[in-house]
């Protein structure tokens, strides 16, 4: 499990002073570089130099508690489950004890000139 500790700021809500639906997706992003850049295989490090990407092709959250500016949460990241060419992220957002959302994302590994699906790289796997 990886954790990732934010505010909620104030450009994150929308006019009901709630953080906007996307933004949720947006604080599980941050959390997932995050882990990356931890882990030593950081973001920037794949897109400039490594042959593959790791797009999202697939994402779902789910809000359970409103969030709102000035909240501290904890983003909680978990490898659900990992494929030949993808793997899952599960994601539990906290604010304190209680759970605000949950959900997961699909990441595919792809070469870079190609766009075709290739194996997890072995620099992935070691971190996953």
């Amino acid at each position: 499990m990886f954790t990732f500790n934010t505010t909620i700021k104030m450009h994150e809500v929308d006019a009901a002073g709630v953080l906007f639906f996307a933004n949720q997706l947006k604080l599980v992003h941050d959390a997932y570089e995050a882990f990356l850049n931890a882990s030593g295989l950081a973001l920037k490090e794949i897109l400039n130099e490594k042959e593959f990407f790791l797009p999202i092709v697939h994402a779902k959250t789910d809000f359970e508690l409103p969030l709102h500016a000035g909240d501290q949460v904890e983003v909680q990241l978990f490898v659900l489950c990992k494929g030949t060419t993808s793997f899952t992220l599960s994601h539990q957002i906290y604010k304190g004890k209680i759970r605000a959302g949950h959900g997961e994302t699909v990441h595919v590994s792809i070469a870079k000139q190609s766009g075709e699906k290739i194996p997890l790289p072995p620099e992935l796997l070691e971190i996953l």
